[in-house]
């Protein structure tokens, strides 16, 4: 039982004294260094156990110091751990608390579904990089200008589901708050700086992973590490050595991470886990009133930058024939000449008020940029039909300066990728706005249609919390299957033509000569080389090669020479991370 494991772990230490300096006489010698009390060291005999199982990895885990986290629906703490003083901190409280009830009542509904589930609570650290003074933080002086705030929304919504998970959270938002958090231990130096961190998980973006790896030196342990990271990253530019050889390297990406330890706001690829964020829900008086209240010939543009209406009068004027027309373009004296006359525009509006123009509107009208943002999930929330445009070539880093440098390949076919692939018509319509009259009868179906409000379940609260409960808890995998592409597709397109998602996890596995068989490849020859679309047959020499590098595993990597080896997966309807079982 475990008093007879103790009591094992206390005679060998009393047996072993002449090792530890805290031990012996009287267990006194603990107190030669004080980093020996920084870690907990008191004396006793539970707190030595500690030491050498947590501190110094010694002894095995203490089974009993194992916590299981339980749900917290109220944020007084988490709030006053984010704190003030700036403008971005601001909105993401007012964000917390405006949505307070929803995480309440899902995180009920959660751990109802889950009970007698056990639940580790982990020591979480969150070092939110891009906000601190020294990364520059250029976001906070743009909140209340118009500037993008679709990184804050999902901050927000990521310590809001740990905090409501149970975990014991930390917060840092500057690198001085970094190092304490991190807790370099004084005294002579007795205790291992390399040792175990205080935290079990670290989420941070990639300005923070900048900042630990300069600040933590040989502490820095990147198996810990979770980076929010918008637009993902993808396995050729993740790996150092391959990224320089082949002309992938950026400014971002080369971090030799396990691909999965990239965590996006949609989920572009699976090589990447799928963070998100959530979209306000609505309670039945409000979805009422919705269907009451709407303006059938009522539009509002995406766009709070009056240079994301520059060259687009010929389509607004379009429109108006069909449409009243309302703006949120921030000013600050004059009204920006970019909006035309007709165009009722708002000003920069309070997230609230933004929602009530949205739950009258019929139509939310999007001009290309931004990129990939939360207001087109909010609006399809609030019952409006989201108009966006097609674009032919795709953009990407090859032909876009917003993409240049980013570290991915992937073709981005419409403004919002995700609207059109996983939620489509008739609550998103995606037509070529170089087409005058296609743009022009997008707009009279859109008139002819009623559209209730709808929010994707994977973007709900309880839908986060379910994912990220399951990605902290070390989820379950589905059953394997197994994919030959066609040449020139990614695996990511070859298990969604199945109805399946690439699982990056799996390639391991399929990674040798059974699996080429077992797809009847018909291999001349079996070669192990460094290669990101690897394994795979060579189309004409009938030549097969193994991955040789395992950081290069990838689902999204495509190459017109060969068929790929795809290990695919079941997947939840509506949360797409997760397999069947995961739960």
């Amino acid at each position: 039982g475990t008093a007879k494991n103790h009591a094992v772990y206390l005679g060998f230490l009393y047996t072993e004294a002449s090792r530890f300096p805290f031990t012996g006489s009287k267990g006194a010698r603990w107190t030669s260094d004080p980093c020996y009390s920084f870690y907990g060291v008191d004396g006793s005999d539970c707190s030595f156990l500690i030491y050498l199982s947590e501190a110094e990895w010694f002894c095995p885990p203490l089974a009993w110091r194992n916590q299981s986290s339980h749900p917290t629906t109220n944020l007084s703490l988490l709030l006053e751990r984010v704190g003030s003083g700036k403008e971005s901190l601001s909105f993401m409280r007012r964000r917390m608390r405006r949505l307070a009830a929803q995480w309440a009542a899902a995180a009920r509904r959660l751990d109802e579904r889950l009970r007698g589930q056990y639940r580790e609570q982990k020591r979480i650290l969150v070092h939110v990089g891009f906000l601190t003074e020294e990364s520059g933080d250029v976001f906070s002086p743009k909140v209340l200008k118009g500037g993008p705030l679709g990184e804050m929304v999902q901050w927000a919504d990521i310590l809001t589901t740990l905090h409501v998970l149970g975990h014991n959270l930390k917060i840092s938002l500057s690198v001085k708050e970094l190092q304490g958090s991190l807790g370099v231990p004084p005294g002579r130096g007795s205790c291992p700086l390399t040792g175990p961190l205080p935290f079990d998980l670290i989420y941070t973006d990639y300005h923070g992973l900048q900042q630990m790896k300069q600040h933590m030196g040989l502490s820095f342990r990147q198996c810990h590490i979770r980076v929010i990271d918008t637009f993902g990253t993808e396995p050729a530019y993740n790996n150092e050595e391959y990224s320089t050889l082949h002309g992938y390297r950026t400014n971002w990406g080369y971090w030799n991470l396990n691909c999965k330890q990239y965590m996006t706001m949609f989920p572009h690829t699976p090589d990447n886990s799928f963070m998100g964020f959530v979209t306000e829900e609505l309670n039945q008086t409000e979805r009422f009133k919705i269907k009451r209240d709407k303006v059938n010939n009522m539009a509002v543009v995406y766009g709070k930058e009056a240079s994301m209406w520059k060259g687009e009068e010929k389509l607004l004027t379009i429109l108006h024939r069909y449409m009243d027309i309302h703006g949120t373009v921030y000013y600050e004296a004059q009204r920006p000449p970019e909006v035309p006359a007709f165009v009722r525009n708002h000003g920069l509006l309070p997230q609230q008020e933004l929602q009530q123009l949205l739950r009258k509107a019929k139509l939310f009208l999007g001009f290309g940029f931004p990129y990939e943002g939360p207001a087109p999930l909010e609006a399809i929330a609030n019952g409006c039909v989201f108009l966006q445009p097609k674009f032919s070539p795709p953009h990407s880093s090859l032909n876009h300066e917003f993409f240049r440098g980013k570290p991915t390949s992937r073709e981005v076919s419409s403004q919002h990728p995700y609207t059109e692939q996983y939620i489509g018509k008739p609550h998103v319509i995606t037509v070529d706005f170089n087409n005058s009259q296609e743009f022009e009868t997008a707009v009279q179906d859109i008139l002819k249609e009623k559209v209730e409000p709808f929010i994707p379940y994977e973007y709900t609260c309880e839908g986060m919390l379910e994912r990220v409960n399951a990605y902290i808890q070390h989820q379950v995998r589905s059953a394997l299957r197994l994919f030959l592409s066609p040449e020139a597709s990614s695996c990511v397109k070859t298990c969604r033509d199945s109805g399946l998602i690439c699982e990056p996890a799996y390639f391991p596995f399929i990674n040798n000569m059974e699996a080429f068989n077992g797809l009847n490849a018909q291999c001349e020859s079996l070669d192990a080389e460094k290669n990101h679309v690897f394994p795979a047959v060579h189309v004409d020499r009938r030549e097969c090669f193994q991955q040789k590098e395992p950081l290069l595993f990838s689902c999204a990597g495509i190459s017109a020479k060969h068929q790929r080896l795809c290990p695919c997966r079941d997947y939840l309807h509506g949360q797409v991370a997760l397999c069947r079982d995961c739960l």
